[in-house]
């Protein structure tokens, strides 16, 4: 069985296209998404948006767009500002952000062939514009990353970024707790689909609270993993996950690396 570890809305969605394309897959979130501790940066960031403020809005994540549209008050008339460029890292945002209205021929993400989905394979496509004095706004979670926004300075842009929500460590219904618990009986028979560091470094706390007896370095070596990125796979390792393999964040890539490695095992 294949486990999706992002937010439960998320994985649920991934849960399904996988069953589709023939995978044993269930969701077991290991990363929970709350709403920021102050709405007011937020609210006058959107207002800023509907006036046409910015050049680009660029999105970190499906998370970061719900949560930034979430209780707007956004209605039917609301049109995304014409000369506004919405950035996404990869296809889930850029569908979410499509979801909100936004036209997708000002969406800017990375090609569908990019080795990642992340802020360094959208950059090249954000650099063919030019940048110089023009205002940018990043929604992302609270403490997110800087890369991004330095490059967008170096290139001469004003950048406002707002926390949009928090990431913390997820609240397991009884049935995800019942599945934990199989996965640490069991851990041959249950490979880890991994696409955060944040996430999987709730794994443990969770796995000895819900099972104490449980040699954690022992059953990581047994637990096949899929990690969706080079620094989440780094991690894996750290954590003794030696079955840990590369994936690319795409849902037939990782149809195809879970086929292999159940054919492997």
């Amino acid at each position: 069985m294949l486990l999706v570890t992002r937010p439960r809305e998320q994985a649920l969605e991934w849960v399904s296209q996988l069953r589709s394309r023939g995978v044993l897959a269930a969701a077991l979130p290991l990363l929970g998404i709350h709403p920021a501790l102050d709405t007011t940066a937020v609210q006058q960031a959107r207002q800023a948006l509907a006036t046409h403020a910015f050049r680009a809005a660029m999105f970190v994540s499906p998370n970061a767009v719900d949560a930034f549209f979430a209780g707007s008050g956004i209605d039917a008339a609301f049109a995304w500002p014409p000369n506004t460029l919405a950035a996404a890292p990869g296809p889930g945002t850029a569908a979410a952000l499509q979801a909100q209205g936004v036209p997708p021929h000002l969406i800017v993400q990375p090609p569908s062939t990019a080795e990642q989905f992340d802020s360094e394979s959208l950059w090249p496509e954000l650099a063919r514009h030019p940048w110089q004095n023009a205002d940018v706004l990043v929604v992302r979670g609270e403490g997110g990353r800087e890369w991004l926004i330095q490059r967008w300075q170096e290139a001469g842009a004003a950048v406002q970024a707002v926390a949009a929500y928090r990431r913390g460590a997820p609240q397991p219904s009884t049935e995800e707790r019942t599945l934990l618990r199989e996965a640490l009986e069991c851990p041959r028979h249950h490979t880890w689909l991994i696409s955060s560091s944040e996430a999987l470094d709730h794994l443990q706390p969770l796995a000895e609270a819900l099972s104490p007896h449980t040699h954690f370095a022992h059953w990581a070596q047994q637990s096949p993993m899929l990690a969706t990125h080079s620094r989440i796979l780094q991690r894996a390792h750290a954590l003794g996950f030696a079955l840990a393999q590369a994936c690319r964040p795409d849902i037939n890539a990782v149809v195809d690396s879970y086929n292999r490695l159940h054919r492997d095992t």
